[in-house]
């Protein structure tokens, strides 16, 4: 009768004519088992209502938040139907048996008491009747808000504390990787499947080897090697099943302290900031740094590897990164060194990127880090072949002493591997086996009569018989492609190429990315840096282990003057040219000297000296071309070239007017088969003129002139 004394005063014709709601909630499901009394208790409000006033048709109970978190009351489908409820004006009174019950967080509550000013509801719990609409009511009613709030914060501040104060002593059960199972004493222990240590086991040694998540997993697959797991939840929890393995699966597995024995709590940390609506738990995981960790505690697990294994399994996926600050993975592209080659100025690693030519794919390193962050100049860019095959030769030349020792690591690395594959496959069959016998066995041992457990059985006998045919067929076609031990014929091979490694380095059979892979595993990084624009690059290798060798390279580069030795190649030039030598005889003499061109070949191109030579201009102007050439230019006669510089304009340019027909021209029938251009003066005029004219005016005037009407065709029109 409290309830009806408290609040006969505030209770009004207009509340009863709306719903009376009685919200029901409990926290989890196991309140709702373990509390009965307290789910009774909020259902008995109902009485409540009626004994208020309110009709019992007129009253609603909500009950879909039993088993739910009031942490955020308005994620849960009660408090968001009651909400609805209130804002639609069908609300009197809202009834629960607590203000706790109605909602902890303070913006729930704020934002319910808030509706109910608006839509004129009333609120009651054990206590009494309140109005918000009344100032001491509304006061109550947030004193209420906050405290009930408080107590959220001091129920999770004292399950955190309990949680971090068990996790420090290494007691707080954590879910357990594969490969793991918890005793009935609650200690971690090994699986004592052997399949299940084994394929662990297998992951590890092959990243130690492969050095990629992805080259696991495509051996994985290859060998069809599945994962054994234990059921977390459900009807099968703690039984073994086997699953395909994943790229996600194998980093989780890498990347988890346990494998290293090491029992580990707070590895990352939920920014919920970023959480999605309507799921309690989202938001974007950020993983912490081991120093970060709030529990670390060494040896406190069995352990499938060490802890400098571990250290180093997440050091190399760390490097494998495509970013900046890393090696990254080796791939496919042709550039050796990627990841690899450092520059020498600002010490930022070296961008790789490729063009193509008829050749294929060419690779070239620039270091644009800081132009792209900073808007700074390039640093300096250069081709990457010599680069490779420097550092190639390197290598080569390092590994040579140890060709004997490469052969019998590779055979055995091989076998082992080969060896860890059959033991997997052993024991897959000797599981079908026992799956086959315990089938068997629980078929005899069913009474003959009940027919309706026999056949049963009976399917369940010859489902196993079936898996284990398959499963052999799969096994003897495997052996076929791979048997256990390496023969004679490839231990002979494999001897071979490991004595000739510069043949194995250019065997068709081996790929960019295990070239990279070789240069990766002696070597740290390369340093270049040029001088300048020209042809001289300086080269650190700095191999593993901190050795160090130097070398003075030459690169190619785009044009003539950017050659160191460009002076003295010009003062040469002249005084083969002063010789009266042919062009033949001038580039035989330059490759003697030892003058390379700018791409680097053994010799210059005859048409490269020619053009040297006009733009040295030691042939300057058509009366000394008309004097070297007697009775090859007429009168009004030029030489393509030596028009060009009349005219003032590229002679590639000039090349294009005479393929278009704009100039007259023929080609000349003795070395070195020239073009003759024919050209008055008027004529030179008038290309000069043309030449004036803004770019593209040649290509609208062609347009024009094929769209519009002539003046001719118009007078012809009118006539007729």
């Amino acid at each position: 009768m409290l309830l009806r004394e408290r609040g006969d005063g505030k209770i009004q014709g207009r509340h009863r004519e709306g719903l009376a709601i009685v919200y029901v909630r409990q926290s989890s499901r196991q309140q709702v088992l373990d509390h009965g009394e307290s789910t009774r208790l909020q259902y008995g409000l109902f009485e409540r209502a009626v004994a208020l006033g309110w009709p019992a048709s007129r009253v609603m109970v909500i009950d879909e938040d039993l088993g739910r978190s009031a942490a955020r009351a308005a994620e849960g489908p009660g408090f968001a139907r009651l909400v609805t409820e209130i804002t639609m004006g069908h609300v009197g009174l809202v009834l629960g048996l607590e203000m706790s019950r109605l909602a902890r967080a303070g913006q729930d509550w704020h934002q319910l008491v808030e509706l109910c000013t608006l839509a004129g509801a009333l609120l009651a719990d054990a206590d009494g009747v309140y109005d918000p609409n009344r100032y001491n009511d509304r006061l109550l009613l947030g004193l209420k808000g906050t405290m009930t709030e408080v107590e959220l914060h001091l129920i999770k501040q004292r399950m955190a504390s309990g949680r971090l104060a068990k996790a420090g002593r290494g007691e707080l059960a954590l879910p357990l990787p594969a490969g793991y199972v918890r005793t009935s004493s609650g200690e971690v222990a090994l699986d004592p499947d052997e399949q299940v240590q084994s394929v662990i086991r297998l992951v590890f040694h092959l990243f130690e080897q492969l050095g990629t998540v992805h080259a696991v997993l495509r051996f994985l697959v290859e060998h069809q090697v599945q994962i054994g797991m234990r059921e977390r939840s459900g009807p099968g929890k703690g039984e073994l099943v086997w699953r395909p393995p994943h790229q996600q699966g194998l980093i989780n597995l890498l990347r988890n302290p346990a494998y290293a024995g090491i029992y580990a709590y707070g590895r990352s940390r939920t920014d919920s900031a970023r959480r999605l609506p309507g799921r309690e738990h989202s938001g974007r995981v950020r993983r912490l740094d081991a120093d970060q960790w709030l529990v670390r505690i060494e040896g406190a697990l069995p352990a499938y590897i060490g802890i400098e294994q571990y250290e180093r399994n997440l050091a190399r996926m760390a490097a494998n990164r495509a970013h900046a600050a890393a090696v990254g993975a080796p791939r496919e592209g042709p550039a050796l060194l990627g990841g690899l080659v450092v520059c020498g100025r600002c010490g930022q690693r070296m961008q790789v990127g490729y063009e193509s030519n008829r050749q294929g794919l060419i690779g070239r390193y620039s270091c644009q880090r800081r132009h792209h962050t900073y808007g700074e100049p390039r640093c300096q860019q250069m081709a990457g072949r010599f680069l490779d095959d420097h550092v190639g030769a390197q290598v080569l030349s390092a590994l040579a002493p140890a060709a004997l020792e490469l052969s019998l690591t590779a055979a055995q690395q091989v076998e082992a591997r080969r060896a860890e594959v059959e033991r997997i496959w052993q024991q897959r069959l000797e599981r079908a086996d026992y799956s086959c016998e315990r089938a068997r066995r629980q078929y005899q041992l069913a009474e003959p009569e009940n027919r309706l457990v026999v056949r049963q059985l009976e399917r369940e006998w010859e489902t196993a018989l079936a898996e284990r045919a398959h499963l052999t067929e799969e096994y003897e076609r495997y052996r076929r492609r791979r048997p256990a031990r390496l023969s004679a014929a490839e231990l002979a091979a494999i001897r071979a190429l490991a004595e000739d490694i510069p043949a194995l380095w250019a065997a068709p059979t081996t790929t960019t990315a295990d070239r990279k892979k070789l240069l990766r595993a002696v070597i740290d990084c390369v340093q270049v840096t040029a001088d300048g624009a020209s042809e001289c690059v300086h080269a650190t290798v700095i191999w593993a282990g901190g050795a160090r060798t130097e070398a003075a390279l030459v690169r190619p580069v785009a044009r003539v003057d950017q050659l160191s030795y460009f002076p003295q190649l010009a003062e040469r030039i002249k005084t083969l040219a002063g010789q009266s030598l042919t062009t033949a005889q001038m580039v035989n003499r330059l490759a003697a000297d030892g003058l390379r061109p700018p791409h680097q070949g053994e010799r210059f191109h005859p048409g490269e000296i020619q053009h040297l030579i006009r733009r040295l201009g030691i042939r300057p102007g058509q009366d000394a071309d008309r004097r070297t050439d007697q009775g090859r230019l007429g009168r009004d006669q030029w030489w393509l070239a030596t028009l060009a510089r009349e005219i003032g304009m590229p002679t590639a340019t000039v090349f294009t007017w005479l393929k278009r027909g704009w100039i007259t021209g023929r080609r000349d029938t003795r070395p070195p088969y020239r073009w003759i251009i024919t050209a008055d003066r008027a004529e030179v005029e008038r290309l000069r003129a043309l030449r004036q004219l803004p770019a593209g005016h040649h290509n609208r005037r062609h347009w024009l002139d094929a769209t519009l009407p002539t003046e001719s065709s118009d007078d012809e029109g009118a006539s007729s």
